[in-house]
């Protein structure tokens, strides 16, 4: 399974891959130079934290994938400077540098989201941060949350 290595997450304690995940999680593929990940995506990922933090894993990648290649040391000093001091995002970020991650998983851009099953199933890919994109992705967490409570219930 293609996934980051731990070495490659730059905010955040480093998630194992899917397919070791006891409970759902929802994983962005962004970039700093795409408006709609900065003005909408990277917002309503930490709204989804705020909300499913403790039920589903979210995790955001960064990725050159349909962007500018760049080094790492012109990548990473600016994406953690954004993910730490900007937007505090709440959630592990990880560096998707050649973009092989975006390429494997079949992303069509960005912001693209991956919904998976614990296990690894992939349950959803869906593309872009529009109004549309983010009802679906609201309603598969609410339907997670749900089942996360009837089963501690």
């Amino acid at each position: 399974m293609n996934w980051p290595q731990p070495t490659d997450f730059v905010q955040g304690v480093p998630i194992p891959p899917p397919t070791a995940w006891t409970r759902p999680g929802l994983v962005m593929t962004f970039n700093l130079e795409c408006p709609g990940c900065m003005s909408r995506g990277i917002p309503f990922l930490k709204r989804l934290h705020a909300e499913f933090g403790e039920t589903a894993h979210l995790l955001a990648v960064h990725t050159s994938l349909g962007h500018r290649l760049l080094p790492r040391e012109d990548v990473e000093p600016t994406l953690v400077k954004f993910a730490r001091d900007y937007a505090r995002v709440p959630f592990p970020v990880a560096l998707d540098l050649q973009g092989d991650f975006a390429r494997a998983w079949r992303t069509e851009g960005t912001p693209h989201w991956l919904a998976f099953a614990p296990g690894g199933e992939l349950l959803r890919s869906v593309y872009g941060s529009q109004e549309n994109a983010q009802t679906r992705l609201q309603y598969l967490l609410e339907e997670w949350a749900e089942r996360s409570d009837e089963e501690s219930g």
